[in-house]
């Protein structure tokens, strides 16, 4: 049910080879529309990536490369890249990559924790076969209304928990999730709920399920044919 990095990215992607000039790099970031380039070496592995903001800091510290007290670490390392003239001096080192076979979840995780816009794509070999932005990791919650209720009453419905999906009310409205209706025992409503969270496009499940048999109950309580709690929200 997880698109992965694979059906969103971007093929065509501008890269700069480890010698490339300052004004090799500011050409083509700006003939591509660009913010950034992957930086390669000669057998096509991601060495860093090259950005705007890395070609600025020669002109945010023209003269002084020299650091200041308490500066801070990313406040260095610009200063550091002013003095750079090729892709390898003024990349960003090492790359931060994301795998074609990763989630997009996996994907939107590791921008987040690196704080980066953008993530170079590598194959099984390391190989670049594509980047991935912000926008396209967002592209997932384009998916329509319709399609996401499809896939839920389709595969995880029917396919998973083997359960007629006619028999549940399924409604999906601007993403959010609506599940309505009883089943069997109680873990199959969590299992449900849980489920339609994790579709891609979901913003979120408003579970209004019941059971018919609490199958959590401490051993020694038994079956409860009367027990119909509803479940919360997901």
């Amino acid at each position: 049910m997880r698109r992965k990095v694979a059906d969103v990215m971007t093929t065509d992607v501008a890269t700069v080879r480890e010698t490339a000039s300052f004004k090799e790099i500011a050409r083509l970031l700006g003939e591509r529309r660009v913010s950034a380039a992957p930086v390669v070496d000669d057998d096509g592995k991601v060495v860093g990536v090259v950005s705007e903001a890395d070609l600025l800091a020669k002109a945010h510290y023209p003269r002084d490369l020299a650091a200041r007290p308490f500066e801070g670490r990313r406040r260095r390392a610009l200063r550091a890249k002013a003095g750079g003239s090729t892709a390898l001096e003024l990349a960003s080192r090492p790359a931060v990559v994301v795998t074609n076979e990763a989630t997009v979840v996996e994907a939107v995780r590791l921008a987040a924790r690196h704080q980066v816009k953008r993530l170079p794509v590598v194959g099984a070999g390391g190989e670049l076969v594509g980047i991935v932005s912000r926008a396209d990791l967002l592209k997932v919650f384009l998916r329509s209304d319709e399609e996401i209720q499809a896939e839920i009453a389709t595969e995880i419905v029917g396919d998973h928990l083997w359960v007629e999906p006619e028999t549940l009310v399924i409604e999906v409205t601007g993403g959010v999730v609506t599940l309505e209706g009883e089943l069997e025992q109680r873990t199959d409503v969590a299992t449900l709920v849980r489920l339609a969270q994790a579709v891609d496009g979901v913003v979120g499940v408003d579970g209004r399920l019941t059971w018919r048999f609490d199958d959590t109950a401490r051993e020694g309580q038994g079956w409860r044919d009367s027990d119909r709690r509803r479940r919360g929200s997901g």
